[in-house]
């Protein structure tokens, strides 16, 4: 199943889609060009209230519908306040490492549609200036941005169109290298709108028809809590399909499928956890089993929204997360091929 995933129409589309400003709550390009790429595969798209991209693709049995979750929307940060000496201050927008953010480049988003760039420093920058410049604290409230413009007042910045509530979208760095690592800001979790379509193209190429329907839910409040906290009424079971933790205690890395069996909202569904290691095993993919110690998914919003749903999380094992993130190909590939597995099984059942 691996070998049948097309690996340069994953990899492009990740570099595509990591490349698209998209901190929560701003989500509405990545989601019109996930509407584009769904158009290519049989199905049918649509919007919900809040703005996440639901796709869905019939099964053989449409008794059912399994959901699957990846969440667009990434960290970032909004404007909190103008200062005097025309600084932008800013609050953030889910939860960055702040000191890797220090001397990173963003854009700032205007609610008029201009834009401009900047840049996240400390408010102690310079080495030659400042005694503590090495030692202050590297925090939302300790650093500012520096605007690219001409400007020496907040009346100067304020004139430009830059208002408090705009968006700041931290520059993702992307790049996939030769020996097929993936490493950009905000892998977490946009590496798995490649995984989805990965699996569409695959099913597409292979005639594959899943057991049941099948519901793609691309959420965009996910950072911030709440981007699956409603899900369309049909589903029964639901798998968010988000990155899995590398690191102290922990066994998965960047080149495996992780299957998490619990993270800080307690344990996920005993049937789907253990069809979803035996699936693993008996498709001979690079797997690992792991317990989350600071993590909640898309699948945990559902449940605490008050969904009667089973629920399971799988994903790539990403280095450094909410940091300069890493993850492998082989990584995606495993996971594709988990969950184009599940998918042709069925549903878990008691």
């Amino acid at each position: 199943m691996r070998d049948a995933i097309d690996a340069a129409y994953v990899k492009a589309l990740a570099q595509e889609i990591l490349s698209i400003d998209s901190p929560s709550g701003y989500c509405q390009s990545v989601i019109n060009r996930i509407e584009q790429e769904c158009a290519l595969y049989d199905g049918e798209f649509r919007r919900d209230n809040k703005g996440n991209g639901i796709f869905t693709i019939a099964g053989a049995d449409s008794s059912q519908t399994i959901g699957v979750g990846v969440h667009v929307d990434t960290l970032g940060a909004m404007v909190r306040s103008i200062d005097e000496k025309g600084r932008i201050r800013f609050t953030p927008v889910g939860g960055l490492i702040w000191p890797t953010a220090d001397g990173e480049y963003c854009t700032i988003r205007t609610r008029d549609g201009r834009t401009y760039t900047g840049t996240f420093l400390s408010l102690s920058p310079a080495a030659h200036v400042y005694k503590d410049a090495k030692s202050r604290p590297r925090e939302p409230e300790q650093m500012y941005v520096r605007l690219d413009e001409v400007v020496d007042t907040g009346d100067d910045v304020r004139a430009l169109g830059i208002a408090v509530g705009d968006y700041l979208c931290i520059e993702t760095k992307t790049q996939i290298t030769t020996s097929d690592f993936i490493k950009s800001r905000f892998i977490d979790d946009k590496i798995n709108v490649a995984s989805v379509f990965g699996l569409l193209k695959l099913f597409a190429s292979e005639k594959i028809q899943p057991q049941y329907n099948v519901s793609f839910v691309f959420s965009t409040y996910e950072e911030v809590g709440h981007g699956a906290a409603c899900l369309p009424d049909n589903i029964q079971e639901f798998i968010a399909v988000d990155m899995g933790c590398i690191g102290d205690d922990l066994t998965c890395n960047e080149r495996q499928v992780s299957i998490c069996a619990k993270d800080s909202s307690g344990p996920y569904d005993y049937l789907m956890v253990s069809k979803l290691i035996e699936l693993a095993k008996s498709c001979q993919l690079d797997y690992a089993v792991d317990v989350y110690p600071f993590y909640s998914s898309d699948a945990s919003a559902a449940m605490k929204g008050g969904r009667d749903i089973r629920a399971a999380l799988i994903g790539p094992g990403v280095d450094a997360s909410h940091g300069m993130e890493r993850t492998h190909y082989q990584g995606l590939a495993n996971t594709i091929a988990l969950l184009a597995a599940y998918l042709q099984d069925g549903a878990a059942r008691a």
